[in-house]
């Protein structure tokens, strides 16, 4: 409700009496709220009530409504007496209100009318009737005040005219409230669902209700009542108000009765921006935002608001470049009204994106940064605009309505714009509502570019972390796979959270989970570099305990703020083992497939990486095929307030669930632990299945350094494929393998070379021999006798690779099993 210019606090009532003691100028007074029930009986009578009627609550509540209401419509004909002076032909505006106590209308009604009030005489009453239509006892609402109260200081026949209507202060201990707040919408239709919630939260008081004077019918009834006002008076405050939207200087000839005025339009400025500020910017979460600010102004300010992004605010990428032209592309991000549900849904919904043409007053918002006033939209307006929605009719939603276009920018770049619509009934937007709409958009614009601010930031880290985390295939040599990343709770949701699994000489995975201290893009930094030493020194074929003393090292030479904790673990298919080293992380869990029981693995926890000093130890652990691991990092485990060792043992727990699948597995974990609430941490889980290799899977021989054992080698591998059943890769095989052994035997020093064929997602085949130099793929001409051999091997292998162990190298191809 848009309220009158003129306040003044509400007159000093004394308990049980009608009569004030002083008078209030216009601008508000309190009101007297009254709900009746079906049967005619007072079912709630408020603080202002009885200070209107003279009627405590207690003999109030169950008592027929008509025995202490106003029934009448009209005041006697003793115009001369009543505290307008002479009022002059009034004759009783709205049927009188025992009409609507009897049930026989429909529709809310208003009127005046002389109650007699104990000890205080006859009190002269305005009062507003609205049936209550739906399945609850409440049939009527009645509010009230005292007309007296609106006895000007300088009554005077050339008077303008405001109207009169009720408005709501804070409070309410009506128990109906939350059946009332339901029906709302049908007793007051301009308002929205939304506003109409909080309007009968504030009606039913346990304060001061109150009755405001606008220019505006912003509830279904507002009686013509006339409230003088001097003519003379009433161009001053027009005078008076122009200089204040203009931001001037206040006329010395105003200050002497408008100061008042100035104080109080600046106020009422003031404090619709100050809650309009307190309600938007809640959160950094740019959808949130941008919904908040829409809200805000609807319908305290406006009946509608449309709000615009560009396109590049919208898609979270960074700061929009240049001036929006025609060609830019505006998002319809929100829209907010007060009209029937759904009316604007299908002519404009949200989503919508669409550039605007130049001759439109919301190019000239979005060029010149400037508000746009458009005091009423006429039908030529309203056909333009129109002219833009393809197979849609918005004539009948904009034409007649005034409209103010605002601009939300940010360091002085448009980034979008909001359209305020006003009903036709309604005070045109004026000079004073375009200041107040363009610092209303200043500070909105700051609030969305915050949170596009922080959304584009997140998703670069989030971008950032995405990268560096790995995606690893389901199945590797001997083992299945499954992983999940869950990102913190907390702001700045980026960790330092990875998981990995590395290919292995031997047919062997490395697998390592890992957690930097700290959050942010600095950790998620400092995860890459470490992820990424962790597979250098993994290809190397370092030992555990070894592979986490040097990374202990490059930590500690990065810098003082390096520091994380890692588990490091080999799984060796065919010897069915595990080789594990830890670095002050928590522990793995080990399901045994055969019992279904699970164990947290007691492992050497040495300090985290970075902290420089300490040994690291490695132990190696038996495992059968169908066993599970598990490892993760502490944020799954660990909430605050809560020991540890609760975490420890439902990872335990839920880690031993049967499951249908990898996948299931891990989402019985994350449902059992997550769900406990407290957790800020992100989150990284790695779960394999040790398969295993059959050893009827594995074929291994001992080459002496003869290159005739090259021949050897190559009948001893077609021969086994044959055996497998795989006898159409014999020739492919057979030629690589040539190669690399004649290869090996060409550079070993002392050591037999040894082969090995390995059969499982696919063909692996190794060369070992005892020289550390990894031989590397390089062009060869028509004439030379070196260099085709690798090339031979890179086209016909799926992939190959080389790696040094520590007697030497291992060189390795795979190629794709036939399908059967």
């Amino acid at each position: 409700m848009d309220r009158g210019t003129d306040r003044a606090a509400p007159p000093d009532h004394q308990a049980g009496s009608g009569a004030p003691t002083g008078h209030a100028p216009a601008g508000r007074i309190p009101l007297a709220v009254v709900v009746v029930d079906r049967d005619g009986l007072v079912s709630h009578w408020s603080t202002g009530a009885r200070r209107l009627f003279g009627a405590a609550k207690e003999f109030a509540i169950g008592r027929p409504a008509a025995d202490l209401l106003p029934v009448s419509g009209a005041l006697p004909e003793d115009r001369e007496d009543t505290p307008y002076g002479p009022y002059g032909g009034y004759d009783g505006l709205g049927p009188g209100l025992q009409a609507s106590l009897d049930g026989g209308l429909s529709y809310p009604a208003a009127g005046r009318a002389r109650v007699g009030v104990p000890d205080s005489g006859r009190v002269d009453v305005l009062w507003w009737a609205y049936p209550l239509i739906g399945p609850g006892l409440e049939r009527l609402l009645v509010l009230a005040a005292d007309a007296a109260a609106l006895r000007p200081h300088e009554p005077d026949e050339d008077a303008a005219v405001e109207r009169i209507a009720p408005a709501f202060a804070l409070h309410t201990d009506f128990p109906g409230a939350e059946e009332l707040a339901r029906r709302l919408p049908e007793i007051l239709p301009s308002m929205s669902v939304d506003e109409s919630a909080r309007i009968v939260a504030q009606v039913l008081e346990l304060g001061y209700p109150v009755l405001e004077f606008s220019q505006n019918d912003r509830v279904p009834v507002t009686p013509d009542w006339g409230v003088p006002r001097r003519a003379e008076r009433k161009a001053r405050r027009e005078r008076l108000a122009r200089a204040v939207a203009a931001g001037e200087t206040v006329p010395e000839e105003l200050r002497d009765d408008g100061e008042d005025l100035e104080y109080a339009a600046v106020r009422e400025r003031l404090e619709f921006l100050n809650e309009v500020s307190g309600r938007i910017g809640t959160s950094l979460d740019l959808a949130r935002t941008i919904v908040e600010v829409s809200k805000a102004v609807v319908p305290r300010f406006t009946d509608v608001a449309g709000t615009y992004l560009r396109e590049q605010v919208v898609a979270g990428e960074g700061f929009p470049e240049g001036v929006p032209d025609t060609t830019t592309m505006w998002h319809r991000v929100a829209l907010e009204h007060t009209d029937e549900p759904g009316r604007w849904d299908d002519v404009v919904p949200v989503g919508e994106a669409m550039p605007f043409p130049a001759h439109t007053p919301f190019f000239q918002c979005m060029t010149t940064g400037e508000p746009v006033l458009v005091p009423r939209i006429s039908e030529q307006m309203g056909h333009a605009i129109a002219s833009q929605f393809e197979k849609r009719d918005i004539r009948p939603l904009i034409t007649g309505r005034s409209m103010l276009v605002v601009p939300l920018k940010a360091r002085n770049v448009v980034l979008g714009f909001m359209i305020l619509l006003r009903h036709p009934e309604r005070v045109e937007f004026n000079d004073m509502d375009r200041v107040t709409g363009a610092e209303l958009a200043a500070r909105a614009g700051l609030v969305l570019d915050n949170a596009r601010m922080y959304t584009y930031q997140e998703s670069v880290a989030e971008t950032l972390q995405d990268s560096m985390l790995p995606h690893i295939p389901p199945r590797m040599a001997g083992c299945d796979i499954a992983t999940r990343y869950l990102p913190g709770t907390m702001l700045g949701r980026v960790g330092g959270d990875w998981f990995d699994s590395v290919k292995l000489p031997g047919a062997r995975t490395a697998f390592v989970v890992g957690d930097v201290m700290g959050h942010g893009l600095n950790s998620a930094a400092m995860m890459g570099q470490l992820r990424t030493a962790v597979q250098t020194m993994a290809a190397l074929d370092l030992p555990p305990a070894q592979l986490l003393r040097n990374l202990d090292d490059l930590a500690q030479r990065l810098g003082d703020t390096y520091l994380a904790t890692c588990l490091y673990a080999v799984y060796d298919p065919i010897a069915s083992e595990l080789h594990l080293a830890n670095a002050g992380h928590i522990p793995p869990v080990l399901v045994r497939a055969e019992d279904g029981r699970s164990e947290l693995l007691d492992l050497p926890t040495g300090a985290p990486v970075g902290v420089g000093g300490v040994p690291f130890e490695a132990v190696r652990v038996r495992v059968e095929p169908g066993d599970r691991l598990v490892m993760c990092t502490d944020g799954l485990v660990e909430v605050r307030g809560e020991d540890i060792g609760v975490g420890l043992a439902t990872l335990c727990e839920s880690a031993a669930h049967p499951a249908a699948s990898m996948d299931d597995a891990c989402d019985t974990i994350i449902r059992a632990l997550n769900t406990r609430g407290g957790r800020k941490d992100d989150v990284a889980l790695l779960m394999a299945r040790l398969n295993g290799i059959e050893p009827d899977d594995v074929a291994e021989w001992r080459l002496a350094l003869d290159p005739a054992e090259v021949g050897r080698a190559r009948a001893a591998v077609r021969e086994q494929l044959h055996d497998w059943g795989l006898a159409r890769l014999a020739d492919s095989a057979e030629l690589m393998v040539s190669e690399l052994v004649t290869n090996a035997v060409r550079h070993s020093h002392r050591r037999p070379v040894e082969l090995r064929l390995v059969r499982g997602d696919t063909l692996l085949c190794e060369v070992d021999d005892d020289d550390h130099d990894l031989p590397t793929l390089r062009g060869a001409g028509p004439r030379d006798e070196a260099g085709r051999g690798l090339r031979v091997v890179s086209t016909l292998a799926r992939e190959w690779g080389a790696s040094r162990r520590g007697a030497g190298k291992t060189v390795w191809f795979e190629l794709t099993l036939p399908r059967r």
